[in-house]
Protein backbone atom coordinates (compact mmCIF):
# COMPACT_ATOMS: atom_id res chain seq x y z
CA UNK A 1 0.00 0.00 0.00
CA UNK A 2 2.01 2.92 -1.30
CA UNK A 3 -0.54 5.73 -1.25
CA UNK A 4 0.20 9.48 -1.03
CA UNK A 5 -0.57 9.80 2.70
CA UNK A 6 2.46 11.93 3.54
CA UNK A 7 2.03 14.02 0.39
CA UNK A 8 -1.29 15.37 1.65
CA UNK A 9 -0.81 19.08 2.44
CA UNK A 10 -3.97 19.13 4.58
CA UNK A 11 -3.04 18.87 8.24
CA UNK A 12 0.60 19.42 7.39
CA UNK A 13 1.33 22.59 5.40
CA UNK A 14 -2.34 23.67 5.53
CA UNK A 15 -3.96 23.53 8.97
CA UNK A 16 -7.22 24.65 10.51
CA UNK A 17 -5.75 28.01 11.60
CA UNK A 18 -4.90 28.72 7.95
CA UNK A 19 -8.47 27.99 6.92
CA UNK A 20 -9.90 30.18 9.70
CA UNK A 21 -7.60 33.01 8.66
CA UNK A 22 -8.57 32.67 5.00
CA UNK A 23 -12.27 32.60 5.91
CA UNK A 24 -11.93 35.97 7.67
CA UNK A 25 -10.87 37.62 4.40
CA UNK A 26 -13.82 36.29 2.42
CA UNK A 27 -16.76 38.67 2.30
CA UNK A 28 -19.70 36.33 1.85
CA UNK A 29 -20.73 32.71 1.73
CA UNK A 30 -20.58 32.53 -2.04
CA UNK A 31 -16.84 33.25 -1.81
CA UNK A 32 -16.50 30.83 1.12
CA UNK A 33 -18.18 28.02 -0.85
CA UNK A 34 -15.77 28.66 -3.72
CA UNK A 35 -12.88 28.51 -1.24
CA UNK A 36 -14.18 25.23 0.25
CA UNK A 37 -14.43 23.75 -3.25
CA UNK A 38 -10.86 24.89 -3.99
CA UNK A 39 -9.68 23.21 -0.78
CA UNK A 40 -11.25 19.98 -2.00
CA UNK A 41 -9.18 20.20 -5.17
CA UNK A 42 -6.07 19.91 -2.97
CA UNK A 43 -7.00 16.41 -1.78
CA UNK A 44 -4.49 13.87 -3.08
CA UNK A 45 -5.83 11.35 -5.56
CA UNK A 46 -7.63 8.50 -3.85
CA UNK A 47 -6.90 4.99 -5.12
CA UNK A 48 -9.89 3.48 -6.93
CA UNK A 49 -8.95 0.08 -5.48
CA UNK A 50 -9.80 1.47 -2.02
CA UNK A 51 -13.33 2.56 -2.96
CA UNK A 52 -14.78 -0.50 -1.25
CA UNK A 53 -17.43 -1.10 1.39
CA UNK A 54 -14.92 -1.33 4.26
CA UNK A 55 -13.73 2.20 3.50
CA UNK A 56 -17.17 3.68 2.83
CA UNK A 57 -18.40 6.35 5.25
CA UNK A 58 -22.05 5.67 6.03
CA UNK A 59 -24.30 8.58 6.95
CA UNK A 60 -23.24 10.85 4.11
CA UNK A 61 -25.62 11.91 1.36
CA UNK A 62 -22.76 11.63 -1.11
CA UNK A 63 -20.39 8.75 -1.57
CA UNK A 64 -17.40 9.16 0.76
CA UNK A 65 -14.42 6.87 1.32
CA UNK A 66 -11.76 7.07 4.00
CA UNK A 67 -8.47 5.20 4.41
CA UNK A 68 -5.67 5.64 6.90
CA UNK A 69 -2.23 4.51 7.90
CA UNK A 70 -0.09 4.98 10.99
CA UNK A 71 3.59 5.75 10.53
CA UNK A 72 5.89 6.38 13.49
CA UNK A 73 2.91 7.09 15.75
CA UNK A 74 1.30 9.56 13.34
CA UNK A 75 -2.14 8.90 11.87
CA UNK A 76 -2.44 9.86 8.20
CA UNK A 77 -5.80 10.03 6.45
CA UNK A 78 -7.07 10.16 2.89
CA UNK A 79 -10.69 10.99 2.05
CA UNK A 80 -12.53 11.16 -1.26
CA UNK A 81 -16.07 11.93 -2.32
CA UNK A 82 -18.06 12.07 -5.52
CA UNK A 83 -19.38 15.55 -4.57
CA UNK A 84 -17.16 18.61 -4.92
CA UNK A 85 -18.52 20.43 -1.86
CA UNK A 86 -18.07 17.29 0.26
CA UNK A 87 -14.47 17.02 -0.94
CA UNK A 88 -14.01 20.56 0.36
CA UNK A 89 -15.62 19.73 3.69
CA UNK A 90 -13.36 16.67 3.91
CA UNK A 91 -10.39 18.98 3.29
CA UNK A 92 -11.42 21.09 6.28
CA UNK A 93 -11.59 17.95 8.42
CA UNK A 94 -8.18 16.83 7.20
CA UNK A 95 -6.65 20.25 7.87
CA UNK A 96 -7.70 19.83 11.50
CA UNK A 97 -7.18 16.09 12.05
CA UNK A 98 -4.66 14.67 9.58
CA UNK A 99 -1.04 13.93 10.50
CA UNK A 100 -1.53 13.86 14.27
CA UNK A 101 -0.96 11.22 16.86
CA UNK A 102 -4.17 9.28 17.50
CA UNK A 103 -4.45 10.82 20.98
CA UNK A 104 -3.88 14.37 19.67
CA UNK A 105 -6.56 13.74 17.06
CA UNK A 106 -9.02 12.59 19.73
CA UNK A 107 -8.17 15.66 21.84
CA UNK A 108 -8.76 18.09 18.94
CA UNK A 109 -11.98 20.06 19.36
CA UNK A 110 -13.17 20.01 15.77
CA UNK A 111 -16.65 21.18 16.78
CA UNK A 112 -15.08 24.46 17.85
CA UNK A 113 -13.56 24.80 14.38
CA UNK A 114 -16.95 24.14 12.77
CA UNK A 115 -18.50 26.78 15.06
CA UNK A 116 -15.84 29.36 14.19
CA UNK A 117 -16.39 28.69 10.49
CA UNK A 118 -20.17 28.79 11.05
CA UNK A 119 -20.45 25.75 8.79
CA UNK A 120 -23.63 24.15 10.08
CA UNK A 121 -25.69 27.30 9.42
CA UNK A 122 -24.53 27.34 5.81
CA UNK A 123 -24.64 23.71 4.71
CA UNK A 124 -27.67 21.50 4.37
CA UNK A 125 -28.65 19.24 7.29
CA UNK A 126 -27.72 16.18 5.22
CA UNK A 127 -24.26 17.64 4.52
CA UNK A 128 -23.93 18.35 8.24
CA UNK A 129 -24.79 14.73 9.01
CA UNK A 130 -22.15 13.62 6.52
CA UNK A 131 -19.58 15.92 8.10
CA UNK A 132 -20.32 14.40 11.51
CA UNK A 133 -20.17 10.86 10.04
CA UNK A 134 -16.68 11.51 8.64
CA UNK A 135 -15.47 12.87 11.99
CA UNK A 136 -17.01 9.95 13.89
CA UNK A 137 -15.30 7.40 11.64
CA UNK A 138 -11.95 9.19 12.00
CA UNK A 139 -12.32 9.37 15.80
CA UNK A 140 -13.18 5.65 15.90
CA UNK A 141 -10.02 4.88 13.91
CA UNK A 142 -7.94 7.02 16.29
CA UNK A 143 -9.54 5.38 19.34
CA UNK A 144 -8.74 1.92 18.00
CA UNK A 145 -5.12 2.98 17.45
CA UNK A 146 -4.88 4.34 21.01
CA UNK A 147 -6.32 1.08 22.38
CA UNK A 148 -3.93 -1.06 20.30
Amino acid sequence: MNYPFQDNPLGQSINSDDILSDFEFLDDWEERYAYIIDLGKQLPSFPDAEKIEDNYVHGCQSQVWLIHTVTDGTLYLLIDSDAIIVRGLAAIILAALNAKSPQDLIDTDIDRLFEKLDLFRHISPTRGNGLRAMVEKIRAIAASEVAA
